[in-house]
């Protein structure tokens, strides 16, 4: 249900990655498009802990399993599904928060040596929105970025800061054992059998209601309490996913899921 992007070379979405440069790419223009095809069939978006507060009114906010948990956003129950965006991968409803995962694209930071914990601004060449156009925001004014640049570069750099405080937040979750194995069963009205999703991980909120007082103050002033409960508040939102599924005709079998 929620399992992370698999291992791979690139990031979700990403095809190739090439650095920004005003050699190779003064003429390039970056122009505007209302979809990415690839958010068609992706069902679990990574979320930052800044986001909590905005993605819990729309989607579930859960923790993929493994070693090194995320947050992630669901957008679908099963594997290939998106209520929220069309077949083109362009949003149904304009009232919607999204995450800036997805908004990032098609820019990235990335270190291009592994000796140094430099960053360079990079991008997804086979993205459709940069290039050598006659229309769009022009990349660079000369040798050097333009505003429009300066900005991505900046929005890039607070995803960033926000991935590493969500590493830091997990990181305590971990050690404070809070996370568990999660599943949601729905029994639909005219459903023989229920739909049982596993594969996801949640906090305990029998755990948190035991911790010492102690350990809740530290919680509070470091942030951490409010989002466990924009996480839990979230969880509601899976019955919401679950019957859009149903009104768009994106259900697999009754216990086929894992």
């Amino acid at each position: 249900m929620a399992s992370a992007p698999q291992p791979q070379t690139l990031p979700l979405f990403y095809n190739d990655l090439e650095p920004l440069s005003s050699q190779a790419h003064a003429e390039f223009k970056m122009r505007p498009s209302d979809r990415l095809p690839a958010l068609a069939t992706t069902h679990a978006v990574p979320v930052t802990v800044e986001e909590f507060p905005f993605v819990q009114r729309h989607m579930p906010i859960v923790f993929s399993v493994g070693d090194d948990p995320i947050p992630l956003a669901l957008m679908g129950l099963n594997e290939g599904v998106n209520v929220f965006f069309d077949s083109d991968g362009k949003l149904l409803e304009q009232a919607f928060y999204v995450p800036a995962y997805v908004r990032r694209y098609p820019f990235l930071l990335a270190r291009l040596r592994p000796d140094t914990d430099e960053l360079s601004l990079c991008f997804d060449p086979t993205a459709d929105t940069i290039g050598a156009f006659e229309e769009g925001e022009a990349l660079f004014a000369g040798a050097e970025p333009s505003e429009t640049t300066k900005a991505v570069l900046q929005f890039n750099e607070q995803f960033e800061r926000a991935g590493q405080n969500t590493a830091a937040f997990v990181k305590e979750l971990v050690e404070m054992d809070l996370l568990i194995d999660g599943e949601v069963s729905i029994q639909p009205d005219n459903a023989s059998q229920p739909f049982v999703y596993r594969g996801f991980r949640m906090i305990d909120e029998n755990k948190v209601n035991e911790l010492r007082g102690d350990q809740l103050r530290k919680m509070v002033q470091n942030g951490m309490l409010p989002l466990i409960f924009a996480h839990l508040f979230s969880l509601s939102q899976i019955r919401e996913i679950f019957a859009r599924q149903m009104a768009q005709g994106k259900m697999p079998a009754p216990n086929l899921i894992g």
